[in-house]
């Protein structure tokens, strides 16, 4: 049984072709891609858009699938897509793991998203002690490195802090069982073309990378090596499965998001920089150091260029980016692509905005994550509707 959650992220546009524009001062660039190969359309494109998603009452596809294929289709004509994704489930409204499931409902979405053109990754995550017993099978603990409960957390759209459920503490002999990946069979039928590995943000790798959460003394904590040991084991079973030219990895060494603070996160980020090298995977996406806290951003002088320098493949930044920032990070050689999120839930036109200095519509918070697959994901205009 593969505990790990399913959930979209990503779709690249098809292949480039003369009517490409480069944007502003050409380091920022739209851009069509083919359905080659991974590595050949993620290691060409400077900009992504990351995309806070939801699904629907039920949290998969067949609810309400209709609205739903046209949410992701509709996103399809963006340069790159982040859509979103019971063990490892911790949102209400939020997909789970049993994929096969509704599996024939998203290769219609997979299709849809194809046809014009576009290429989508699926996303998989395991929340641990970000839960509830409710949300668990048989109402069972959530799962984690630790017994230590998290302390209540604000989250988007809650009135109150949310509680959550003291944790299981996963036993040594526990652990590869969640790497075991069976029901990555379905994507050979669905069509989804990679998998995104989210191992950032305080959700389970997370809770097992930092040594702020991590206090154990088996093989899986203790020393750096220790500690990402579960996480890189998990790269290795996704890219066994699939091809490691079809896998990502999204990681936040910085963030203390979900009191997942670490003691030396440059160290952290740097040796999984280095271990991916060894899988050869199609990129790493990691948020930046000044995105410490959910929606604040911190002034430091700490960067993520250590991290760029040690990985081999194709580096991902995200977090604060603004239109010039983004230029500047690709211009200085500090990243291959840069990823837009709250940017491009509110402009889906972005790159066409960035392009003519257009003014950009002002996202709005207070529909994130919800369950409606309309409001707050297909009902912010494109330009030519607001002239």
């Amino acid at each position: 049984m593969a505990l790990l959650d399913w959930g979209l992220r990503y779709g690249l546009k098809g292949e480039q072709t003369e009517a490409d524009k480069e944007l502003t001062n050409g380091r920022v660039r739209v851009c069509r891609y083919s359905n080659s190969t991974a590595r050949n359309y993620a290691s060409s494109h400077s900009l992504q858009n990351g995309k806070i998603q939801s699904f629907s009452q039920t949290g998969n596809a067949t609810t309400d699938q209709a609205k739903i294929l046209e949410q992701y289709s509709s996103a399809a004509c963006r340069p790159i897509l982040f859509p979103e994704s019971h063990q490892g489930r911790s949102y209400y409204n939020r997909g789970d793991r049993h994929f096969r499931s509704s599996s024939r409902a998203w290769k219609s979405i997979v299709d849809a998203v194809h046809a014009k053109g576009g290429i989508i990754f699926c996303q998989i995550w395991h929340v641990g002690r970000v839960s509830t017993y409710e949300y668990q099978p048989n109402g069972q603990a959530p799962i984690s490195s630790t017994s230590n409960v998290l302390k209540p957390q604000l989250q988007a759209n809650a009135d109150e802090p949310v509680k959550f459920s003291p944790p299981r503490r996963l036993s040594t002999d526990e652990i590869p069982q969640i790497t075991y990946i069976s029901e990555m069979m379905p994507l050979r039928f669905t069509g989804f073309d990679g998998v995104e590995i989210h191992g950032a943000h305080g959700y389970l790798l997370d809770q097992f990378m930092k040594d702020h959460i991590n206090h154990r003394t088996d093989r899986y904590g203790g020393s750096l090596e220790n500690r990402c040991r579960f996480a890189l084991e998990v790269v290795d079973a996704v890219a066994n499965e699939i091809g490691a030219d079809r896998v990502g990895l999204r990681l936040s060494p910085y963030a203390d998001y979900m009191d997942s603070g670490d003691s030396d996160p440059t160290a952290l980020g740097v040796y999984m920089a280095e271990s991916l090298n060894r899988y050869g995977i199609l990129y790493c996406h990691m948020v930046e150091p000044r995105m410490k806290l959910l929606e604040e951003s911190f002034e430091t002088t700490v960067s993520l260029l250590p991290m760029r320098k040690a990985f081999k493949g194709t580096f991902i930044v995200a977090g604060g980016y603004d239109k010039e920032d983004g230029n500047n990070a690709v211009a200085e050689n500090r990243t291959d692509l840069v990823a837009f999120g709250r940017l491009f839930i509110s402009n889906p036109d972005l790159p066409k905005r960035f392009e003519l200095n257009a003014p950009l519509t002002k996202h709005n918070r207070s529909t994130y994550y919800r369950p409606d697959p309309v409001v707050g994901y297909t009902d912010y205009p494109f330009l030519e509707h607001t002239a």
